[in-house]
């Protein structure tokens, strides 16, 4: 391993979520400092970095790129280049790309510091009056019914009663109609905008939450961080046995003699299902496997 005199900084770096004003002043003398800012969206972050005076060399460093471009950062970081990883809004790697270049630092013996600032989901964890004795962060709600299922059921199981999700403004009306339609006892604390002018703040049962949002009108702007609070009596104190995913397509084959196909169409529209597409498809290849 190089002498570490000789090696850059590697330096994780957090943004603001909306306000510019949030900046700290360590991590704006960082970034003026680096030779290289790795950005998630480079179009997005100079005009935070322009509002905020600094001029210094952008670099992409989004999803479709990250493993490929890991490799040309660590070789910069090992000639000495310092670099400063930021995202669009918020802290690196939370539901964001980083993970890979940090454990790629790592591996090389970089070091890797951290600049503490703004964070969607602990911003709205802090202001959401839910116990936070301990919380889950998920990242982004399922889309997909079964997946939200599986969430919920893993939220009444948890041995915690507060979950932080992020989500869509476009996906933002069918999540909370999900708790609705699953008589979820939950409580809601959704938080639009975030440090902007047109902050925005649903507290309450999902069905106060959606009558909020309805009322607001214009609810499809904005991301959404989205926290729920399970009820005590709503929480699951045993576990329940579940069949597996192989047994479950097996007995509904055979019940509606029917193929696998067929059956995991018919397993995803059962409300009682609580496999994802995939699960069922990867179930479906691996009873091919055993008896093909």
């Amino acid at each position: 391993m190089e002498d570490n005199a000789t090696i850059g900084t590697l330096y994780i770096v957090a943004t603001p979520i909306g306000n510019s004003r949030d900046m700290s002043a360590r991590g704006m003398e960082i970034l003026t400092n680096v030779d290289i800012i790795a950005a998630e969206d480079t179009r997005r972050s100079v005009v935070l970095l322009n509002k905020l005076g600094i001029r210094n060399n952008l670099s992409a460093n989004h999803k479709f790129n990250e493993y490929g471009k890991a490799k040309w950062f660590i070789e910069q970081l090992l000639a000495g280049k310092s670099i400063a990883v930021i995202t669009d809004a918020g802290t690196p790697c939370i539901s964001d790309p980083g993970n890979e270049l940090i454990k790629a630092a790592i591996e090389s013996g970089v070091r890797v510091v951290g600049i503490p600032g703004a964070c969607a989901a602990v911003t709205a964890l802090s202001i959401s009056g839910f116990d936070l004795s301990t919380f889950f962060f998920y990242g982004f709600f399922p889309r997909e019914r079964a997946d939200r299922r599986r969430v919920l059921s893993m939220m009444r199981r948890g041995d915690t009663r507060t979950y932080a999700f992020y989500e869509s403004p476009k996906r933002i009306m069918s999540a909370v109609e999900f708790f609705i339609e699953e008589n979820a006892g939950v409580r809601l604390c959704l938080c639009n905008d975030m440090t902007k002018l047109h902050e925005t703040t649903f507290r309450g049962t999902p069905a106060e939450v959606k009558a909020q949002l309805l009322e607001k009108g214009n609810y499809e702007k904005g991301e959404y961080a989205l926290i729920a609070e399970v009820a005590d009596e709503y929480r699951l104190q045993e576990v329940e046995h579940i069949s597996s995913p192989e047994a479950l397509l097996v007995d509904c084959m055979v019940q509606n003699g029917c193929t696998a196909k067929d059956a995991i169409k018919l397993l995803l529209k059962d409300e009682n299902n609580t496999y994802s597409k995939n699960e069922l498809y990867a179930a479906h290849l691996s009873l091919k496997e055993r008896f093909s």
